[in-house]
């Protein structure tokens, strides 16, 4: 996002890695768009590594998507996980869903290539329910809520660096910011330019409304 004005823009007191345009805008994402990185230890990186890179060695990376919003993809729907790895999503689940929430039954896993990116959209209501949350793999990048309705930027991502961390939005940040991956080339945090590469998103989803806990929330949005 470099020259599109983001370094004059304010941040969250204290260690943030979400900015925005106005004090107004940051407000509405406070508690609502939240990245904390360090979430994972390696350790626990790798275990969720090793268990999806054989399922997703078995699909092509793809070009175009069923909303035209991912460029350079590959994704799965996995709801059985073994117990090491199932625990690690517990913990996902508890920092990020409130207890009256139920969660979709199947994780959406998506690998994006290197040269891979995510235009700006809003994940369908039909598909997600009030709160998306998941965990960045091998690539230090997450989600960037860049516009809101009012058409105000924001910027939000992780410092150079800052790896296995968890990711979530909810309320107006779910709703009313779009969000996105960059390109590398235009992967940036202020003026800091963050490295891209290959990046494996684990991404949890509350129950779309209306929907029960058996059905499926597919086709998966992006994130």
């Amino acid at each position: 996002m470099a020259g599109t004005g983001l370094l004059a823009q304010r941040t969250l007191p204290g260690p943030s890695w979400v900015r925005g345009s106005s004090p107004s805008v940051l407000s509405r994402l406070r508690d609502a768009a939240v990245v904390r990185p360090g979430f994972l230890s390696v350790a626990e990186e790798e275990t969720l590594s090793r268990e999806l890179e054989p399922e997703l060695r078995r699909r092509r990376y793809e070009y175009d998507h069923w909303d035209a919003a991912i460029h350079g993809f590959r994704e799965t729907e996995k709801s059985r996980w073994s117990e090491a790895s199932r625990a690690i999503l517990q913990r996902v689940q508890a920092v990020a869903f409130g207890p009256g929430q139920t969660l979709l039954s199947s994780v959406h896993v998506l690998d994006l290539e290197a040269r891979g990116y995510i235009k700006p959209h809003v994940d369908s209501v039909k598909f997600c329910g009030a709160t998306i949350a998941g965990l960045s793999l091998l690539s230090p990048s997450s989600p960037h809520p860049s516009r809101n309705v009012g058409h105000q930027p924001s910027s939000g991502g992780l410092e150079p660096g800052s790896l296995q961390p968890v990711f979530f939005c909810r309320g107006s940040a779910r709703y009313d910011f779009s969000h996105e991956i960059l390109r590398d080339e235009e992967s940036f945090f202020g003026e800091r330019q963050i490295p891209r590469g290959r990046r494996i998103s684990v991404i949890c989803r509350s129950l779309p409304e209306g929907m029960g806990p058996g059905e499926s929330g597919q086709p998966p949005g992006a994130c």
